[in-house]
């Protein structure tokens, strides 16, 4: 590690906590004294920080210039290539919480990687050195690729959220302690099986127990109610296609979120 670059306050603090010792400087000093350069920008500031990099003269033949970018592929590192550099997109499929936590989750980590055949082994060594698993990502896939792991993995936290919620207002006293096993065998089942591990009262056709969801989340959580009856719904579908519900029965969920959803108010998340 030659330098590391840190626009503000929080990322210079994490520089020092997580790479210690780690010279900091201007991004245009780090990318010039480094022959592997290493952006971990946010998706929309990454083009203009590549242009400018790459104007200012900081980006030189031969070096490699590696953004972890999921959306992104080498596409918004034109610049760079013009200069000579060899470019490589790296996304870690992790979530990351800029604590020592991350450090422990890289090991066995996949990267969606795309990059010119001629930097192919050069990548893989990479992923081979941070311990973590290639898997390649066409150019023209990566934002579908991401856009599967933000709905897998950051609408995960949101749903997890709204149940831990729907838990303490039932009086729950552990919301997460209880959750926490069914999550975990569901998440397990979900993996391996696909749509067969689906469960619950919409695979077994309960349709007044759907309807008594509705009714109990509607008075004391409205504001979960839309994403309830979104995921129900795609749930509903998924089952009828598999064959796994009545039509009859189908037909009355089907109604009873439709009925659920016409009744709503517009609702907002409780601030918090």
């Amino acid at each position: 590690m030659v330098a590391a670059a840190g626009e503000s306050d929080a990322s210079r603090a994490r520089i020092a906590d997580l790479l210690p010792g780690t010279r900091t400087a201007k991004p245009t000093d780090v990318a010039r004294s480094c022959d592997l350069l290493l952006l971990t920008v946010p998706d929309d500031m990454l083009g203009n920080v590549v242009t400018v990099l790459s104007d200012s003269g900081a980006i030189r033949p031969g070096q490699y210039v590696v953004h972890t970018s999921g959306r992104h592929g080498l596409a918004v590192l034109e610049p760079a290539a013009r200069a000579g550099a060899h470019p490589v997109a790296m996304h870690p499929a992790m979530t990351f919480t800029g604590t020592a936590l991350d450090l422990d989750r890289l090991p066995g980590c996949v990267y969606g990687l795309t990059a010119e055949p001629s930097e192919r082994v050069f990548t893989e060594g990479l992923v081979a050195d941070l311990r973590g698993r290639p898997t390649w990502v066409p150019e023209e896939m990566r934002t579908l690729y991401h856009g599967g792991l933000a709905h897998g993995a950051n609408h995960l936290v949101t749903l997890v959220s709204q149940a831990m919620e729907l838990l303490a207002a039932a009086g729950c006293d552990h919301p997460a302690g209880t959750l926490r096993p069914l999550l975990t065998a569901a998440l397990d089942n979900a993996l391996e099986q696909g749509d067969s591990a689906l469960t619950g009262p919409i695979v077994r056709g309960d349709v007044n127990t759907v309807r008594a969801h509705l009714a109990d989340i509607a008075t004391n959580a409205p504001h979960t109610l839309p994403s309830y009856v979104a995921l129900a719904r795609d749930t509903l579908d998924r089952v009828v296609t598999d064959g796994r519900v009545l039509p009859i029965r189908a037909a009355a969920i089907k109604r009873a979120l439709e009925q659920a959803e016409q009744a709503a108010p517009r609702t907002t998340a409780p601030r918090r």
